[in-house]
C-alpha cells in the first residue's frame, strides 16, 4: 500500500488516447483497428488513431501528404459535437467518484481524490485504476492516467506510457521520472520559455528541479515557473479549477472571395478579418483558444494549412494574427491562385484557466482582451465592424481588390471601461470606419 506520506494530495490527470479518432471508432465499429484521421474540413491530420502514426502519419499532415505515406487512411471530417458530448460523459463518470474535477479540456480532467482512501477502503492507486477502468468500460475509449501529488506531475505520468497507460508518482520518487524528461515537456513550459532555461544550462525537467530557489530569484522565474519548481518538488500549488467549462467544441470561420487572387496581402487581409469574427464569437462565449488551425483554398478547390499551438489561450486576434503571421509564407505560394480562407479555433477552455508565462505576457494578453472587448461593445452599439484591425482593412472594403484605394488605418485608439480605467493603444494595423 503506498503511504499517506506520498500523497500529502492525490491528483489524477485523465488523458483521451487519440481522442478524436477515438471516439470515431468508438461510433462506428468498422473503423476499429484502421487509421483513422480526423481534420478532413481543414485539409490536415487534427486527431490520428494508434494504426494511422504507426504507419508514418503525423498531425498537421495534409491529405495529399497522408495519401502518400498511407493510401488506405479513412479521412473524416472532425465531429466536435460527438466528441463534446464525450467529454461531457467523461467528467460525469469522474464526478461519481470525486466531486473535485477539473475539466482542463475536451479530452483531458484533473481529479482530486485526498481523503477518499477510507470511503473506498482502498489505497489512491486502486480508486485512479478503478476510475479509468470505469471510463474505458462506458465509453469505449482508452485514457493515459497519471496519479501523482500534485496537477503537474499527475500529468507527467499520464503522459509517461501511452496509450492506455497507468503510472503512479509518488512524492519520493518524482525524481526518477524527470531526469529524462526534456525541459519542454513540463506542463507549463512553452517553447519560447524552454529555450530560454536552456540557455541557461537547463536541459531536462531534473535539472530546473534541482535549482535552488535563489537561482529562481536571481533569474527574475516568474511565479508561474515558481508553481511549476515547487510542484516538482511535491508540493501542491496549482490548485483544480472545478468550475465546469461549457464546452463548445471548436469556433470555424471562413469565406470565398472573388475573383481569385494571387495578391498576398489581399488574402492575408481576409484571413484577418476570419480570424476577428472568430475571437468575436470566442469572446462571446468566454473561452479562449490553446491551438488554432489556418487554411487557404485555390481556384481549382486544392487546400493547404497548418496547425499551430499558441504559447497561451486567447481570445485575442492580435495574438492569433501574430502566430499566423509567421507561418503564413509556409502556405502562400505567389504562384497559386486563391479563392477562400479560414481559420478555427479549437481546444478551447475556460480563459481562468489559462496557463500563465514565463515573461509575463500572460498579463499583456488579459490587457488585449479587455481592448477588444471595449472594442466589442461599440461594434455593438455602432454595428459590426465599426471598428476592426488594419490588418483587414483590404477585406472589409473589397473594392481595393478591384484597385481602389483605402483609407488609412488609424494609429492610436482610446478605450474606456468601467468608470476610470482607460487604454492608449498604438496598433501599426487598427482600423475604423468613417
Amino acid at each position: 500500500m503506498l503511504s499517506l506520506r506520498s500523497f500529502p494530495r492525490a491528483i489524477v490527470h485523465f488523458d483521451g488516447d487519440a481522442f478524436f479518432a477515438s471516439v470515431e471508432q468508438m461510433l462506428n465499429y468498422k473503423l476499429r483497428g484502421k487509421p483513422v484521421i480526423t481534420g478532413g474540413e481543414r485539409n490536415i491530420a487534427a486527431s490520428l488513431s494508434y494504426e494511422a502514426k504507426a504507419r508514418g502519419v503525423t498531425r498537421g499532415m495534409t491529405i495529399q501528404e497522408i495519401k502518400k505515406v498511407c493510401p488506405e487512411a479513412i479521412i473524416l471530417p472532425s465531429d466536435y459535437e460527438s466528441y463534446s458530448i464525450f467529454a461531457r460523459r467523461m467528467y460525469n463518470i469522474v464526478r461519481e467518484y470525486t466531486p473535485d474535477v477539473e475539466e482542463y479540456s475536451i479530452d483531458e480532467c484533473f481529479a482530486d481524490i485526498t481523503g477518499l482512501r477510507m470511503h473506498y477502503k482502498m489505497p489512491y492507486d486502486a480508486i485512479a485504476l478503478m476510475i479509468k477502468n470505469d471510463l474505458e468500460k462506458r465509453l469505449g475509449v482508452t485514457f493515459g492516467v497519471g496519479l501523482g501529488p500534485n496537477k503537474v506531475v499527475a500529468k507527467i505520468g499520464s503522459k509517461h506510457k501511452k496509450p492506455a497507460g497507468f503510472t503512479v508518482i509518488p512524492a519520493r520518487n518524482i525524481h526518477l521520472f524527470l531526469k529524462d524528461l526534456p525541459v519542454g515537456k513540463i506542463w507549463g513550459i512553452g517553447g519560447q520559455t524552454s529555450l530560454y532555461l536552456q540557455k541557461l544550462g537547463i536541459v531536462s525537467a531534473l535539472d530546473f528541479a534541482r535549482k535552488p530557489l535563489e537561482w529562481l530569484e536571481r533569474y527574475r522565474i516568474s511565479k508561474p515557473y515558481k508553481e511549476i519548481w515547487y510542484e516538482l518538488h511535491g508540493e501542491y500549488v496549482k490548485k483544480l479549477v472545478t468550475t465546469p467549462v461549457d464546452e463548445i467544441g471548436s469556433i470555424i470561420r471562413s469565406r470565398t472571395f472573388t475573383p481569385a487572387t494571387s495578391d498576398k496581402s489581399f488574402v492575408f487581409s481576409q484571413l484577418s478579418k476570419n480570424i476577428e469574427n472568430a475571437c468575436i464569437k470566442a469572446r462571446r462565449h468566454s473561452v479562449a483558444a490553446r491551438q488554432i488551425s489556418f487554411f487557404l483554398k485555390t481556384h481549382d478547390f486544392r487546400y493547404a494549412g497548418l496547425e499551430l499551438k499558441l504559447p497561451l489561450a486567447t481570445s485575442s486576434p492580435l495574438e492569433i494574427i501574430d502566430a499566423v503571421g509567421q507561418y503564413f509564407d509556409q502556405v502562400f505560394n505567389p504562384r497559386e491562385r486563391y479563392r477562400a480562407s479560414g481559420i478555427t479555433l479549437f481546444s478551447l477552455i475556460d480563459p481562468q484557466a489559462a496557463t500563465l508565462d514565463l515573461f509575463g505576457k500572460s498579463a499583456g494578453i488579459e490587457a488585449s482582451v479587455k481592448i477588444f472587448q471595449a472594442i466589442d461593445n461599440l461594434n455593438h452599439k455602432f454595428g459590426k465592424h465599426t471598428v476592426y484591425l488594419g490588418s483587414s482593412a483590404r477585406a472589409m472594403n473589397e473594392n481595393q481588390h478591384q484597385g481602389a484605394r483605402a483609407s488609412k488605418p488609424a494609429r492610436r485608439l482610446t478605450l474606456f471601461w468601467g468608470e476610470t480605467d482607460r487604454k492608449h493603444i498604438d496598433i501599426p494595423y487598427l482600423g475604423l470606419v468613417h
